[in-house]
């Protein structure tokens, strides 16, 4: 990939003196020409010219790129688009070209034409701040910000946040509008790579399901995604926000993409082609019977009841995992809670508790997750949940804690009592 890197302050173009030291060290050591990729800032395309001016003045023969991938504006000023992600793109296929030994001029041609099928846009939760300054934008929370550059600089759009999926299919909607001036022209049967870039401050978790949303999304319109890269490539300092990067690519373009390189950031990525292929199992479908009877109203009910108590009570029974585990016990008995709730909408309550029964402890073990969808809770009533506060854990996460911090009832245990006093109300109820 790069031989070289110079670095300026931050978010500033480096000055022309350190970009001239870079492109000599190069060319003392042997290099038959140095070619200069640089993002379309104004700063940038300034000091980096004058640097190469310098340099040929000198007798070395450079060449600049300028990467100009932002999707974001419809209507871009005179300065142009901005230089995004997709600059590691180009980073990879010229480092690729000039270790095969192609000249520079042919690898400038290269490189110029793939730019023609590269965007990016990007997306943030957050503001980013220079170290010892104030945020670069104010952005409330619940807010998130579309069409930010990579210096902190604010968006095009402000709009509430929404789930992945929408959020992804809303960039890559504004990425591909034909109408806007900087939009990256994508057809069905395409094949592209996809870069999901961290600006900074997102979680493994979080970028997981932006990538698998962004694979889905572009699947869905036909395109083929024969490679993906999720990580930290081109950050800006702490903001909470990610970026799409896509290029389209020939069998040509893609065997450059995937030559080996040593850059130790690289991310060690499959030669084989992501769309097409199954990520996910469904587990077997639950056994159920349609035969109801004369107990299916009442256990309906009960089922009911159970539910709603469980959805009721999911923020106090996190509030008391939170002092003794992880803080997710009311979300997983909301999600069996969820589960029960969408099976009651399909299928007949069957007339045997028996079956009713196994049929229950399938649906749990396979949508609550957790040592409760496993195991399930074994206390059987209020006063039994409550004097939970004086046993001391032997397993579990709680079993980690001092006993003397452990004060709360187990959410587990109230949790089995919340259920066992819905079946008592729904009995008496039907009495």
């Amino acid at each position: 990939m790069l031989s070289a890197a110079v670095a300026g302050g931050v978010f500033a173009s480096p000055p022309p003196a350190s970009i001239l030291a870079a492109v000599l060290h190069l060319h003392d050591a042997g290099a038959s020409g140095v070619l200069l990729i640089v993002k379309n800032y104004t700063g940038d395309r300034l000091n980096f010219g004058l640097a190469a001016e310098q340099a040929r003045n000198r007798g070395v023969s450079v060449a600049m790129v300028i990467v100009a991938d932002d999707c974001a504006f419809e209507r871009p000023g005179k300065a142009g688009r901005r230089g995004l992600c997709g600059t590691v793109f180009v980073h990879k296929l010229a480092g690729a070209l000039a270790e095969e030994g192609y000249p520079l001029d042919k690898i400038v041609a290269k490189v110029t034409e793939v730019l023609k099928g590269i965007g990016t846009l990007g997306v943030s939760l957050s503001p980013c701040s220079v170290p010892g300054c104030l945020p670069s934008f104010q952005l409330p929370p619940g807010d998130m910000e579309l069409g930010l550059g990579i210096h902190g600089e604010p968006g095009i759009q402000r709009s509430k946040v929404a789930c992945a999926d929408q959020v992804v299919n809303t960039m890559i909607d504004h990425m591909t509008n034909p109408s806007s001036q900087s939009h990256l022209l994508l057809n069905s049967g395409d094949s592209v790579v996809l870069c999901v870039n961290n600006l900074g401050a997102l979680s493994c978790l979080e970028m997981a399901v932006v990538t698998r949303a962004a694979l889905s999304t572009l699947e869905a319109r036909g395109v083929v995604v024969a490679r993906v890269m999720s990580g930290s490539f081109m950050t800006s300092l702490e903001m909470a926000g990610v970026s799409l990067s896509l290029m389209r690519v020939d069998p040509e373009v893609l065997r450059l993409f995937d030559a080996k390189t040593s850059a130790p950031a690289w991310p060690n990525l499959s030669s084989v082609c992501v769309s097409s292929r199954q990520y996910t199992v469904e587990p077997p479908a639950l056994r159920t019977w349609a035969q109801g009877g004369p107990l299916s109203p009442v256990m309906r009910s009960a089922l009911q009841r159970i539910s709603s108590a469980l959805l009721d009570r999911q923020e106090e029974l996190n509030a008391l995992d939170r002092a003794s585990g992880d803080g997710d016990c009311g979300n997983t008995h909301a999600q069996a809670a969820r589960a029960i709730q969408e099976w009651l909408c399909i299928h007949v309550v069957p007339g045997c508790p028996g079956q009713l029964l196994s049929v229950l402890a399938g649906l749990v073990q396979e949508k609550m997750g957790g040592s409760s969808g496993g195991v399930g809770d074994n206390n059987a009533a209020e006063l039994g949940a409550e004097s939970t506060r004086d046993l001391r854990a032997r397993a579990g996460r709680a079993s980690y804690i001092a006993a003397e911090r452990v004060t709360l009832p187990d959410p587990g245990a109230v949790a089995v009592a919340a259920i066992l006093r819905a079946v008592l109300e729904s009995l008496e109820e039907q009495s």
